[in-house]
């Protein structure tokens, strides 16, 4: 991780793994990723999505969604195992609540009641 060394020096609130790369919630909703690009440690795709904001970081084993104070969902990773999340986006861009991870799926309850998922 050295390559990030220096945004994780200070104001870590969490850390959150999948077997091959972490990603950090720093204090005012920033994340830092680091580890294998496949299963979530390179995150430059939504990184401008990532700069502040994030409420919690939820990973399984191979990709990682972040939830927003917004109730947005952001995700990163292997896109066949919930790194993508673009075909249930409309769906994940605002009213969700927490996120759970599994193998190689996500699930997402909203304040609704509703649950969305995507992975497989």
């Amino acid at each position: 991780c050295t390559h990030v060394a220096d945004r994780l020096a200070a104001g870590v609130k969490s850390i959150t793994a999948s077997p091959g790369a972490f990603a950090a919630l720093k204090s005012l909703g920033e994340v830092v990723t680091w580890g294998r690009a496949g299963l979530g440690g390179d995150s430059i795709a939504v990184d401008d999505r990532l700069s502040a904001g994030v409420s919690s970081i939820t990973g399984n084993a191979f990709a990682f969604a972040a939830l927003k104070g917004s109730g947005q969902v952001v995700c990163w990773g292997r896109s066949d195992s919930g790194g993508d999340c673009t075909a249930v986006a409309d769906r994940l861009a605002a009213g969700v609540k927490s996120i759970t991870g599994n193998g190689a799926a996500f699930a997402a309850l909203k304040h609704a009641g509703e649950v969305v998922t995507w992975g497989h």
